[in-house]
């Protein structure tokens, strides 16, 4: 019986010391130099557009989106389009919503591909990947 009445003083003991290591850890993996990677994936802020619902009242569809860039020349170009890239990408939403028939399901295909065709616009070249994160309806 006594093991067990010590158990937790030692499990305490054990996970008091467990973060005094992980620092020591973490610094002695900073003396290998690493290889920074580029930087490939941006998010953009999420996009609302107002939508009809079943019952014919106003709803709100909210789609968080993001890029995917993999030349650096063309990320540093649609990172310093952002405003641009989003008001296309609202647009694009707006004009979709606005001709949703009332309780009917977004085809999220569809929009993908004309958030697509507006970034590469934008960009002024294809390179980029479009990537939706999740579409709400309320």
């Amino acid at each position: 019986m006594r093991r067990f009445r010590s158990l937790p003083l030692v499990l305490a003991a054990v996970l008091a010391g467990a973060p005094l290591a992980a620092p020591q850890l973490a610094l002695a993996n900073e003396g290998g130099k690493k290889k920074e990677e580029p930087v490939t994936y941006f998010a953009l802020a999420p996009i609302n557009a107002v939508i009809m619902r079943r019952d014919g009242r106003r709803g709100v569809i909210t789609l968080e989106t993001g890029l995917e860039v993999k030349d650096p020349e063309l990320m540093k170009r649609a990172q310093a389009s952002t405003p641009r890239l989003r008001a296309a990408f609202a647009q694009v939403l707006m004009v979709y919503a606005a001709g949703l028939r009332g309780g009917a399901a977004p085809d999220m295909d569809y929009v993908a591909r004309e958030l697509q065709k507006v970034a590469d616009q934008v960009l002024g070249k294809p390179g980029s990947k479009v990537l939706l994160g999740s579409a709400l309806i309320s």
